[in-house]
């Protein structure tokens, strides 16, 4: 049986780059079927991508997490290809993506830019050291393979992930998000560099660096205390600890040397500091508890997934 695969664009205000991206990756996929999901673009997005020979739907809520969630629930496929409509990803490095997906040897294919061009053609600085911080944050607290560019917005997916994965983002901070899942649910990832190019003149990105990239870590630091739980709140307990022990100390110096409680203030902001630390390790245990039950689960519905996946194949 013929392995079809979906190649998801999503796209907002991209009429001067949708159409080539729609026809680029039709000539390097020919048999794939291309979706072009519009999200309340005022520009003639979704006019040139039907023209362009994309099947093209409409998400009426704003954010690009909001368009990958629809995507993943709409579109059934053995292999998703995820780009972007801008024209900043190469689209002859699709195939080879997809081709490991298909022969399993990932749920996860990224395209690397970090590795390859995107330091000489992208021109936005702060949006060099905003990629580089992200992937040190992500391998330093999950560290279980060398992701290489956690931003990129082109990847190849199998099914098993796109069924799987929880979207809650709403915006730019889905990419951060799918990388995470894959590293927490051990699922297999690969990463493949690929040539990034600049936007074209007068394609604007959608990416505001400040205010999108606060979010993307934040939702590092909110899915490390939800994923890991107990590492979490054992730096908080060692803080809590730390500042409880460092006033306590002058307080029962001067009770050794006269036999008196000069600093009853620290002394009752020690003990309170100490309780805190005391509640935040019962708290980790608890939802270190609750976690690993979850990834029971999840387990149990994977194999799920994979025997529907192979009743529909």
């Amino acid at each position: 049986m013929e392995q079809k695969i979906a190649v998801l664009i999503p796209c907002y205000n991209e009429g001067l780059t949708i159409e080539k991206v729609v026809r680029d990756f039709r000539s390097v996929l020919p048999d794939a079927d291309i979706y072009v999901y519009d999200n309340n673009s005022v520009d003639d997005t979704a006019e040139k991508a039907r023209r362009a020979g994309a099947e093209v739907r409409r998400e009426y809520r704003q954010g690009k997490g909001n368009v990958v969630r629809s995507m993943f629930r709409d579109i059934e496929a053995d292999c998703y290809i995820l780009t972007d409509g801008d024209d900043t990803y190469p689209p002859d490095a699709a195939a080879s993506m997809a081709e490991l997906v298909l022969s399993g040897q990932a749920d996860m294919v990224i395209g690397d830019r970090l590795s390859s061009t995107y330091f000489q053609q992208n021109k936005r600085l702060f949006h060099n050291s905003g990629n580089v911080l992200v992937c040190r944050f992500i391998n330093m607290f999950w560290g279980k393979i060398k992701i290489r560019d956690v931003m990129t917005g082109y990847r190849a997916l199998s099914p098993v992930f796109v069924k799987s994965f929880p979207v809650l983002s709403k915006g730019f901070e889905i990419e951060t998000e799918m990388t995470i899942h894959a590293l927490d649910k051990n699922l297999l990832i690969q990463n493949v560099p690929v040539q990034y190019r600049d936007r074209p003149a007068g394609s604007m990105s959608k990416l505001h660096t400040f205010r999108d990239g606060m979010k993307v870590l934040l939702t590092i630091f909110r899915l490390y205390k939800d994923y890991r739980p107990m590492r979490f709140f054992l730096w908080v307990t060692a803080v809590l600890t730390a500042l409880s022990v460092l006033l306590f100390i002058p307080v029962f110096k001067d009770y050794v040397l006269t036999g008196l409680v000069p600093k009853t203030p620290s002394l009752i902001v020690s003990g309170f500091l100490m309780m805190a630390a005391l509640l935040a390790f019962g708290v980790g245990l608890v939802l270190d508890t609750e976690v690993k039950n979850s990834r029971q689960n999840f387990e149990i519905q994977m194999n799920i997934i994979r025997i529907l996946l192979r009743k529909k194949s």
